[in-house]
């Protein structure tokens, strides 16, 4: 028992023993105590200037509650570090980052792998300079962790923010290898492991109030942050801290005797607890540990019980979202991307023929025309598709989880659709979330209306999540779909990765890409193979584009809406391949909720009116669309300060009286705080 208040004193997070002997977190507002030199591991306390380290502990309370910890070495690493993509022999980076995997295969390999990207430019690569010097470098870690230091946390969901931030920054590094990013998320993984209480506890609530709300939903994203840190840095502190995590989850609930009910431990019909499932497939493949196996397939069980989702039953039954627990999108999806996960390590076929059923209905029914779904956070009535500010559309949460669904199911099938989801997503809702001048977030961003940009920190769950979306694009550009190199994106970048060549041998392959896209449709790529080989690289022709050619040389190829163009030929050294296509412009009608309005499309890119372009617009409703074919470039328009030069006039009606108008990417529009107009009268 010394022992315990000795180490207690020592944690940069105050600790007290309760009544019943269980070390924990004290509840007032005890200054946080750090020393000069302490780093702290779990539960083993290393500490420079006092020549003091502490393997471990091996005390328990008689009920078990109080976690045996293990021996803490901070260099000692559970995997062999490779490379971050392990296709990728010639790195463009001579000092890419390694990459620490799992250890577990899984039974359905993925049909597409990420090519990595490095040195994107352009629109996107813009869009990720913003989310890392506007967002992420100024995230305030003793904010993030103030909930862990103080319990209980100042709200009943703060505890899920450090994770988010980990995934981004994580991501964040892994494409930028931005020192700044590192060590922002060193100094707040080390503070937030000194933070587990002893049983393994990394919640932010009183003991007697644990399992309650997002306690479970936090230990999600806490295994899924630490994941993602240990996959970049190979810091195994971080891997053991997740474990004891799930330990704890694992040692509460289940359908065994004296278990809690995971069901019961949060919200919307345990939707929430049950999310817990994508980062417990992660960790028994990290791992091995047949446990995190086990408590997978419980939650598959408990979905289906009484108090449960029904998430597989209700799909086999209805094959509808709205029908599964309270059609709560963001935590529906987030058990999805389980689900999903769960299949590809055991490869039961119903679990991906189900998802791929509710992904045809959110996409036929319940999708805007920006990628993004959910009124009032959940699915709603097929076609029901609102879009003010009044309808809380478009949380950016849902947006993020319905990136990270088409991103998995692009991975596990290898199906372009997916990448024309993610385009669609990316280009419009996704981007529209954070202002570019600030890095501010919205939480919910309506088609008609204002943005409501926030800048808070450790509050609103979207604010933390849309980063983690961007995060997301370096993956998203192109890499090998079933063993041939494919581009998804056409934006600036360089990638490299190994091919089969036509004769079985392997080349090394480089590719760079050189656009102006979204500006015009033209875009070089030049092709460096190790030696001069044949074989195919593959394009995506966008559904939106028209008159789509590659050209390499004088050999000309069309491509067809929808469908991957495969180039076959014997390449060499610095051939290059000129890829051109028309943007036409997309009228949309407004459906069932705007059936008396239309948007324009341009590209992958929705436009948008923004009333701070348009000084003689007075109620924004007063703009009437007039058939207009045409978009003139106005950059001239654009005022000095705003970020993204691309702007377009067209001729409508202001109170019936013909005038141009001024649009821009719905992405970009608001950023001035202008009120912003999708859906235009006809």
């Amino acid at each position: 028992m010394k022992r315990l208040i000795l180490l207690a004193l020592l944690f940069s997070c105050p600790f007290m023993l309760s009544a019943d002997g269980v070390l924990m977190k004290e509840a007032s507002n005890v200054r946080e105590k750090q020393s000069v030199g302490t780093q702290t591991a779990g539960l083993g306390i290393q500490t420079a200037g006092l020549g003091m380290q502490t393997a471990g502990l091996g005390t328990q309370t008689a009920d078990g509650r109080l976690l045996v910890v293990n021996n803490i070495s901070q260099n000692s690493n559970t995997h062999p570090p490779r490379s971050l993509c392990p296709h990728r022999l010639l790195p463009i980076d001579t000092n890419a980052i390694k990459f620490y995997g799992p250890i577990i295969p899984n039974k359905i390999a993925d049909q597409y792998t990420s090519a990595c990207y490095q040195n994107i430019g352009g629109y996107l690569g813009y869009r990720l300079d913003v989310n890392l010097e506007k967002r992420l470098l100024l995230i305030d870690s003793a904010t993030l962790l103030s909930g862990f230091k103080h319990r209980p946390g100042a709200q009943t969901w703060i505890g899920e923010h450090v994770g988010k931030f980990l995934f981004s920054a994580s991501k964040t590094y892994a494409y930028s290898h931005d020192e700044r990013i590192k060590h922002l998320m060193d100094d707040m993984v080390r503070k937030y492991i000194a933070c587990q209480m002893p049983d393994g506890y990394m919640g932010t609530y009183l003991y007697k109030d644990r399992w309650k709300d997002w306690d479970v939903w936090a230990h999600k994203y806490c295994i899924i942050g630490l994941l993602n840190y240990y996959s970049v840095t190979g810091y195994k502190p971080a891997l053991e801290t997740a474990e004891r995590a799930a330990d704890l989850i694992c040692r509460t609930f289940g359908d065994q005797p004296g278990k809690r009910d995971l069901m019961l431990a949060g919200e919307h019909n345990g939707l929430a607890p049950g999310s817990i499932l994508e980062p417990m497939v992660d960790l028994y493949r990290y791992t091995g540990n047949p446990k995190y196996l086990a408590f997978c397939r419980y939650i598959l069980r408990a979905y289906e019980q009484k108090d449960g989702p029904g998430i597989i039953g209700n799909l086999e039954k209805y094959g509808v979202v709205t029908k599964v627990g309270d059609a709560k999108a963001y935590e529906m999806m987030s058990c999805f991307l389980g689900i999903l996960k769960y299949y590809k390590l055991t490869g039961q076929e119903k679990y991906l023929t189900l998802l791929e059923g509710a992904w045809t209905d959110i996409t036929r029914h319940r999708l805007y025309v920006t990628g993004t779904a959910s009124d009032h956070e959940v699915f709603v009535k097929a076609g029901v598709l609102k879009a003010t500010n009044d309808d809380d559309m478009g949380e950016g949460c849902v947006t993020v989880t319905w990136i990270q669904f088409n991103l998995s199911l692009l991975q596990t099938t290898g199906d372009p659709k997916y990448a024309t989801e993610l385009e669609r997503s990316v280009y419009n809702h996704l981007l529209a979330a954070e202002n570019p001048q600030t890095g501010c977030v919205s939480y919910y961003t309506a088609l008609q209306g204002p943005k409501p940009y926030r800048c808070d920190q450790g509050y609103s769950c979207c604010l933390s999540s849309v980063p983690r979306g961007i995060s997301l694009i370096p993956e998203m550009i192109g890499g090998k779909i079933k063993g041939t190199f494919t581009v998804l994106m056409y934006e600036n970048g360089e990638a490299a990765t190994e091919v089969t060549a036509d004769d079985h041998s392997a080349v090394n392959l480089k590719i760079k890409s050189l656009t102006k896209f979204p500006a015009n449709g033209k875009v070089e790529f030049e092709i460096d193979p190790s030696q001069a080989a044949a074989f195919t690289v593959n394009f995506r022709v966008p559904d939106w584009s028209a008159n789509f050619t590659a050209k390499v040389g004088n050999d000309s190829y069309p491509g067809k809406n929808g469908q991957l163009l495969a180039v076959n030929r014997k390449w060499n050294t610095g051939d290059k391949v000129e890829i051109t296509f028309d943007m036409p412009i997309q009228v949309l009608p407004g459906g069932i909720s705007y059936p008396n309005a239309i948007a324009i499309k341009r590209g992958p890119q929705v436009m948008a009116i923004d009333k701070s372009l348009n000084k003689e617009i007075g109620a924004i409703n007063t703009v009437s669309f007039s058939n207009a074919k045409e978009l003139q470039t106005a950059n001239s328009a654009l005022p000095a300060d705003w970020d993204w030069p691309e702007a377009f006039s067209a001729d409508m009606k202001i109170n019936n009286i013909p005038e141009k108008v001024v649009l821009v990417p719905f992405a970009e529009a608001g950023q001035k705080s202008g009120d912003v107009e999708v859906w235009i009268n006809r």
